[in-house]
């Protein structure tokens, strides 16, 4: 395991919770009917990386109008983006020690 990469999940885990249940759910499973996808399983629309994640989160997708999520990036700041996406990309990669 990465040097402190428990700790940047443990954090963006709590981020989480504060910004992305309403539609991803606590357990991250998604909500279908708000477009939300599972982001527990190793299936990814946009890319499965750790970048590809961190885009995702500042920049949003979807087509306006329709089920879109939304763009973080002036709401969170990039640190708290880069611990949001350690997070999300460990939902479907278990860190390993």
């Amino acid at each position: 395991m990465r040097h402190g990469a428990a700790a940047a999940i443990k954090r963006g885990e709590a981020l989480f919770a504060q910004n992305c249940t309403a539609c991803h759910g606590a357990d991250a499973k998604g909500n279908l009917e708000l477009g939300a996808p599972n982001l527990t399983d190793n299936i990814w629309l946009y890319g499965g990386t750790e970048a590809d994640i961190m885009s995702a989160i500042m920049n949003g997708h979807g087509t306006p109008g329709a089920s879109r999520m939304p763009a973080q990036k002036d709401k969170l700041d990039d640190a708290k983006i880069h611990l949001l996406a350690a997070y999300v990309y460990s939902l479907s990669h278990p860190v390993t020690k």
